[in-house]
């Protein structure tokens, strides 16, 4: 049986699923990218980067666009962001393994 409690509940929120899951493939991502590749709003997107940043998934990096002195934010997965979106799929892929008939 699957404890489903080992679920990260952080992670599993679908707007914080998708980002971590940007993120993991290929980080650091410019906060216009994550919204436009999303389809989040900017309160949204900014609501659940503070939750992963606040947890330690995720960085953010302030920058000075290079053809502009704008400044730019990006976000990248930490470390512990990585150990704990890996241990997420493992416990999704337990739950696909053992829903599926033998």
């Amino acid at each position: 049986m699957i404890d489903f409690s080992q679920l990260d509940r952080v992670i599993h929120e679908k707007g914080r699923l998708a980002i971590m899951t940007v993120l993991a493939a290929r980080s650091p991502r410019a906060f216009q990218d994550l919204k436009s590749e999303l389809g989040m709003s900017d309160g949204n997107l900014i609501s659940h980067l503070r939750t992963l940043t606040k947890e330690g998934y995720v960085r953010e990096l302030k920058t000075t666009a290079a053809d502009s002195s704008r400044p730019c934010t990006s976000y990248e997965i930490s470390g512990a962001g990585k150990s704990a979106f890996n241990a997420y799929l493992k416990v999704l892929e337990a739950i696909v393994k053992q829903s599926r008939p033998s």
